[in-house]
């Protein structure tokens, strides 16, 4: 099969299109014609030699990516019949594999795709959608909220932005250029206002009342901005620092008494029972198959993935990125 490896930490340039042996799937566990793999802004830290939340650093060499979406073409050793041949998207945990034409994975991360949803939609639910359904529980917008969204054409803010429009709240997102406000406003922003001019603050704050929700990916000078733009009782909830970089010692903006992060265990918590990533995922694609949230994918080619990686560090990119074989 054809994979991206990665034979020495360092710049994108690394991640080179190699054939490698098929892989076998053992006890257990599926092996995945992959239609799809997801990449996220995490892996240019672990392609970098950065560990970051990884429990171990990455041995070399590797097969980055941890997204799947395809079909499955076979089965391990115990494994339910059931699955062969089925349409799945599954989230690889820090298990490596996803950039390549077929994926290892043990069976009980999959999910069967819904009809209806192709296989680049279904990775983007499977981490960025999970991720936007944690973020919510820790403060559900409604009708009363003012909710400004950072990075609103992003992965991430592309479903805040739809989920807090579908439950009645005004909607504020920030982008950089007018490529990515008018995707924000088309998404359903109220005010898609652009972060690169100066005077952004003072449009936000002059729109429609005081901010209750800032849903901030972003981190840095922004963060600092727009928690001044909270009314008195309104809520930052973190869940990334793009502008700083996903690297070792990077923190975002903290307000003591305004701020939480809510990544991590904060978010395992909240979305409770005893599987609560799958409960995220399920509710993810659920939202995704019935039409309310509709994600933002901008696809590269396998072997592009080093164009896709520096794409993603430039902030060169339009909602959920994946790769196709």
């Amino acid at each position: 099969m054809r994979a991206i490896r990665l034979h020495a930490f360092g710049p994108a340039e690394n991640l080179v299109l190699e054939e490698v042996e098929d892989p076998r799937p053992g006890p257990g566990q599926v092996r995945i014609a992959v239609a799809a793999a997801g990449v996220h802004l995490l892996d240019t830290a672990l392609r970098e030699g950065q560990q970051g939340p990884a429990p171990a650093p990455t041995p070399l060499p590797t097969v980055p990516g941890r997204e799947v979406a395809g079909l499955v073409d076979s089965l391990g050793e115990g494994t339910d019949p059931a699955w062969l041949g089925r349409r799945v998207v599954a989230h690889l945990g820090f298990a490596p594999g996803g950039y390549a034409e077929l994926a290892v994975t043990d069976a009980d991360r999959l999910h069967g795709i819904p009809p209806g949803l192709d296989a680049a939609a279904a990775v983007a639910m499977i981490g960025t959608g999970r991720t936007a359904m944690g973020i919510v529980r820790f403060a559900e917008p409604g009708p009363g909220d003012v909710v400004l969204v950072p990075a609103a054409a992003g992965g991430i803010g592309t479903l805040l932005v739809q989920y807090a429009k579908n439950a009645g709240a005004t909607v504020i997102g920030l982008a950089g250029g007018p490529e990515k406000t008018a995707k924000a406003a088309a998404n359903g922003a109220d005010l898609a206002v652009d972060y690169r001019d100066p005077s952004w603050p003072e449009r936000v704050g002059a729109y429609d009342g005081k901010v209750t929700i800032v849903y901030d990916g972003v981190g840095g000078d922004t963060a600092r901005t727009a928690v001044g733009l909270l009314a008195p009782g309104g809520r930052h909830l973190v869940f990334g620092w793009s502008a700083q970089g996903i690297k070792e010692g990077s923190v975002p903006y903290l307000v003591e008494g305004v701020s939480e992060q809510v990544l991590g265990p904060a978010m395992m918590a909240k979305a409770g029972g005893p599987h609560p990533m799958r409960t995220l995922e399920l509710r993810a694609l659920t939202e995704a198959a019935e039409g309310r949230l509709t994600p933002a994918v901008q696809r590269f080619p396998l072997a592009g993935a080093a164009a896709a990686h520096r794409a993603l560090e430039s902030r060169r990119t339009i909602g959920k990125v994946v790769l196709e074989p």
